[in-house]
This record gives C-alpha cells, structure tokens and sequence, in this order.
C-alpha cells in the first residue's frame, strides 16, 4: 500500500510565544505563484475563542494565523503540483504559520520555491518514497505489539514509529529490510483506541447505548444522510438521534484498515451544511479542501464540544486492540470518549471524521481523523455545502483518493506505479483506482496482482478516452497498476485505493 523542505517576504507579524501543553500518553477511538493576501477574513463564530484558548494566542494572533493559511494554502497546491516527484511535504512552521516550507529532493528547485514565496529545503526522500516506506513499517508491525502508532514526519523527512517497545520495535522493523535510516522509533505510551460513546458534532446513538458523532451531512443520489467513524456500527445497524428519535441505518461501515461509515437518515431529518460551535451556533461548510500541516483545525463533538488545535502530521497508521487503522491525521486537538465521527474542519472546509485519540479535553491530548474526501470517494458521496452538492471528489479529476501518481506518458509507452513498483494489501477487499489525463487522448489502465512467478492482469478499463475507472474485489497480496497511452502523449493523474 503506498499513500497517501525558501522565503516568505509578504507579511512579517510581531508575535508571543505559541505555548503547547503536552499530550497525555494513551490513545483510544472516540466512541461511548503568491496568492493575494484576502482584504478581509471572517472566521466562523466560535474559531477565534477556542483557538485563543487552545493554543494560548491573542486574538490578533490567531486571527493573523488564519490569514496565513489562507494566503499560502494556494502557494502550497501550485508547488506541489509542479514539482511532481520530487514533491516531499509542506508544512507551516511559526506561531501564526506566517512561512511555508516546502520539502524537494532537487536542489534547483529551490529558486522556483522562494520565487513563489515559501521556502525550500532540500531532502533525500520525497513523499512518494516516504508513502512506500510507511506501508512497509506497516507490514513489518502488523503482528507487533508495539509501534501502535507511525506517521510520516515531513519535517524530518523521516517515518516516525512511536513505541512503548523501542528496542524491540527497531529490532523487527531492521529485521524486515526497512531502510533504517529512513525509519526513528521514539519511546511512547500512546496507545490509541476507538472512543464510541443533522449538524457535524451532535450525537447520535447506534443501538441501544454506543453514542457517537454525527461528522457531516451527505447525500448518495435522492439519500440523505451523514458520515461518521466506521468502529461506530457495522453495516445494517440502526440509529437514533440524540433525543432517541428513529434516525437511520448504516449503509456502509469500514473498521478496521480505515474508520469511517456512512448512515442514510429517514424524512424526518434535513442535512444542513453545518457544524455546532459548542455554543448553541453552527459554522458553515462550504468545501473540503485539505489543509497543510501546521494549520489550525478544529473539532466538534457531542461529549467535549468545540475544540482547536493544529495538524501536525498526515498518514498515520494507528494499532487499535479490533487492528490497523492508516491514512489518518494526527492532531494535537484533544477528545475523549463519545466524541467518535465526530467533525475536523479548518475555517469552512471540512476536513475528516474523529477516529481515535489520546488524553483528554482537560490535561490536553491527541486525537487522529479520517480524511472525508476518502470517505466521499469510496462511497460515491457528496457533501452537503452552503453551495450545493459537488460531486463525490473522485469524479473527472480523480480527487479525494489518499494515494496518487502522477506523470507523462508518450504514445505506446507503458509505466508501473505506485513508482514503478508494487502495493501489499494486507486484507481481502475492494480496490479503487481513477485515471485521469487531457482530452483527445486515450490512456488504458491494468490492475495486476503477483501470483507467486509473474503478474497476472485481474482487471482492465480500455475505454477509447482518457478516463479510466476500476473498482476490483480482491484477496489480500501484492498489486500493481500499469498506465499505457494508446494515443498521444500526455500527462495523467491515477488516484487509488487499496482495501
């Protein structure tokens, strides 16, 4: 499975200190070119006080924070984009995030950086190879009991394993053939778990007593309905709203592997595109686009309200006692038990489901969410926005999918990805994949899985234009997708996902 460092010159914010509590040791899942800088930045009600609280800044502090992220966020997109491979993270750094860094493995990049207005640092991985190194810790660890937790740390351009073990966790990972050098195993208690215990945050229940969070409104043709943590229900089960009223059902739940499900509501609920502020107000949703490590996020939740914090690192995989939950973000905005599904969202974007954390909302703690565009692309959803429905991310573009690749393909030429090699699905189930390339041309796609002496093609879209589409059932193994351009050269996006 594969995944899913230069100046900034405008805008220079005399600023405190940007003081952090530390979190508690034991996790669980949460259930029982330079854009223009905007002339003006509203932030939803309630987004300010609890990140004053939060994070301990003033509130011109965080309200220059907020600025930032929305100046620098399309500085990000459009390096990302045409660094291509040799793309290996971004990240804020700065009490109010007022520079972005950006990580490349090509020295001469750094110029085309800094003229952007961010800045560069040069590495010896790039994201795609960090993404393989990841789901090979993964595979090392799946029969481990330590190392409950690994994230791709892009500032040390490293996959971080967090271990109550060190010494024995190093030793299995070096056993494996992980590069070593790759890979820092830092001692730790955390042992994340699932938390169980329509507006985003408000309760629900599945059953008689599991109580979760509603994360955010959706709709699957003519259904209405909402996304939510997987490790709430399985597939079938029904749901009441917070007052007890006949609510839903799950149409589809997935724990472990990923977190997340999606519950159809009955006519006697209306999805608003909306989330509780904890304060009896809602914030609006108007999209879902990701944000950069280092920005503010906040969440909400029936249990503990609204809190706000910062992302701090993306495609964590986390060891839960049920097994293996990965792709997910890693936050140090706190949660505790009830708060399960419940909604992350930056400013009016939202951003995943709560899954799991650690500590709690009054020494401070961790919590970790699944990315809703996976979840809208796995189960063909749309959000709920105050601009409508978009369709699910993983039309036309083939968007939303946690892992990419991209490249250039000329006409009769063939390419392997993820990067010329191969994925291990550790689980039996299905695999998505969308191929995307310019109009006029036309770009075949092959799933191939390694049957023990070759690879052998188990499925095929060969359409005559340039957008492919496969959704395949299969058993656990080693995949691979190969791209060839029937005619024309071009240049392609292939989004997928492994079971």
């Amino acid at each position: 499975m594969t995944r899913r460092h230069t100046v900034t010159t405008g805008c220079v914010l005399a600023i405190t200190a940007l003081v952090l509590a530390a979190a508690p040791a034991v996790a669980r899942p949460l259930s029982a070119g330079t854009a223009a800088a905007p002339a003006a930045l509203k932030p939803p009600s309630g987004m300010l006080e609890a990140l004053q609280r939060d994070l301990h800044l003033t509130r011109e502090q965080a309200q220059a924070r907020l600025l930032n992220e929305t100046r620098l966020t399309p500085v990000e997109a459009q390096l990302r984009r045409r660094l291509g491979i040799e793309f290996a993270g971004s990240w804020f750094t700065g009490d109010v995030a007022q520079t972005l860094m950006v990580a490349t493995t090509d020295r001469d990049n750094l110029s085309q950086i800094a003229a952007a207005g961010a800045r560069g640092e040069v590495v010896s991985r790039s994201l795609a190879q960090l993404d393989g190194v990841i789901d090979e810790v993964d595979a090392a660890l799946s029969t481990h009991q330590g190392g409950q937790v690994r994230y791709i740390d892009v500032k040390t351009n490293k996959v971080v394993v967090l271990s109550d073990t060190p010494s024995t966790t190093e030793d299995v990972i070096q056993a494996s053939g992980v590069d070593p050098v790759a890979v820092q195993v830092v001692s730790s208690t955390e042992r994340p778990q699932p938390l169980s215990d329509l507006v985003g945050g408000e309760a629900y229940y599945a059953g008689p007593a599991t109580r979760c969070s509603v994360g955010f409104s959706v709709v699957r043709g003519l259904q209405n309905g909402f996304v939510s943590a997987g490790h709430c229900g399985t597939a079938g089960r029904t749901t009441t709203g917070a007052d007890r009223r006949e609510q839903g059902i799950f149409q589809a739940s997935t724990f472990p592997d990923s977190d997340f499900a999606w519950i159809s509501v009955n006519g006697n609920w209306s999805p608003k595109p909306a989330v509780s502020n904890g304060t009896g107000g809602t914030v609006s949703v108007a999209g879902s686009r990701p944000v950069i490590e280092g920005a503010s996020v906040c969440r909400s939740g029936p249990v503990t309200g609204w809190h706000c914090g910062l992302i701090l690192q993306r495609n964590a995989s986390i060891t839960y006692a049920q097994g293996n939950v990965s792709e997910l973000v890693r936050t140090n905005v706190c949660a505790e038990a009830g708060d399960s599904g419940g909604s992350f969202i930056s400013v009016d974007q939202a951003q995943g489901v709560t899954s799991g954390g650690s500590g709690d909302c009054t020494s401070g703690g961790v919590s970790y969410f699944q990315p809703i565009n996976e979840i809208l692309t796995t189960y063909g959803l749309s959000l709920v926005t105050i601009a409508g429905n978009p369709p699910p991310p993983s039309t036309g573009t083939c968007t939303g999918y946690p892992h990419t690749a991209e490249g250039t393909l000329t006409e009769g030429r063939s390419v392997y990805q993820p990067n010329g090699r191969f994925y291990r699905s550790t689980a039996d189930g299905v695999h998505f994949a969308c191929l995307d390339a310019n109009d006029g041309s036309d770009l075949d796609l092959y799933l191939q899985k390694w049957i023990g002496r070759s690879w052998a093609t188990v499925a095929t879209s060969a359409g005559p234009g340039p957008d492919e589409k496969i959704t395949y059932t299969g058993t656990a193994g080693y995949y691979r997708y190969r791209v060839t351009a029937s005619s024309r050269s071009t240049p392609y996006v292939l989004g997928y996902r492994r079971p």
